[in-house]
């Protein structure tokens, strides 16, 4: 009878033994999962569509030396894509450089008859632009997946390609510098990727050449002031 109580005793601690370590091996229910917050990259890429909506003015401008008031330098939109590259300095300042070139028909709106018929209107020719833009920005953060920004900076437009038409026989125009100021938002879909729609206004003037038949030296300021109304993916690295 000893021997059995000695036995059963001897049982009870091996299997309270065992029971001790599988237990230990089993996770805790208690214990929450471990996450790591991984830094979020600093670099910003979108791609988008652009509508370029010049608001045009024509100043100073003259036949032979002479002013000729009235006349009307009018330039055509355009629709084309952009790419953007946006770099964090912190979650709400970062700076961005729009790329993107456009072409446009320029015609003449001969109020001062000149050329015909008062009022009559003659194609000028066609150019392209290059209109590189950095901004400064600003970013709300506080909107969860809705961010929206405001941005100003500096743009500077190279024109190239000028090809004149019609009684135009020479055409240039001359590169720029001006102001731009920006409104838009990212709605992002997740952490890496999103849609964006974005406002810019630039304010730009330039000095254009034109030879009418080779012989008559047409000079002219143009105020094209274009708004680009865009939209696109965004992509957060």
């Amino acid at each position: 009878m000893k021997t059995v109580s000695t036995l059963a005793l001897a049982a009870a601690l091996l299997a309270g033994t065992i029971l001790s370590a599988n237990a230990a091996d089993l996770p805790s229910a208690k214990q929450p999962p471990v996450f790591v917050d991984v830094a979020q990259s600093p670099w910003m890429v979108r791609v988008r569509a652009v509508g370029v909506i010049p608001q045009e003015s024509t100043g100073n401008f003259r036949v032979f030396g002479a002013p000729v008031p009235g006349e009307k330098v009018e330039v055509s939109d355009s629709v084309i894509p952009e790419l953007d590259i946006t770099y964090f300095f912190t979650p709400n300042f970062a700076a961005e450089l729009v790329l993107g070139t456009t072409p446009h028909n320029l015609s003449l709106k001969d109020n001062a008859g000149l050329l015909g018929p008062t009022g009559a209107k003659y194609a000028v020719g066609r150019t392209w632009l290059l209109p590189p833009t950095l901004t400064a920005q600003y970013h709300f953060t506080n909107f969860g997946a809705f961010k929206p920004y405001v941005g100003a900076g500096l743009n500077y437009t190279i024109f190239y390609g000028e090809d004149a038409k019609g009684l135009i026989t020479r055409l240039s125009v001359k590169d720029s510098v001006g102001f731009a100021l920006q409104a838009g938002f990212d709605y992002m879909l997740d952490k890496h990727w999103g849609i964006n729609f974005d406002v810019k206004k630039l304010w730009l003037q330039t000095e254009a050449k034109a030879s009418v038949l080779g012989v008559v030296p047409v000079k002219t300021k143009v105020n094209i002031d274009p708004w680009l109304v865009g939209v696109g993916v965004t992509y957060r690295f």
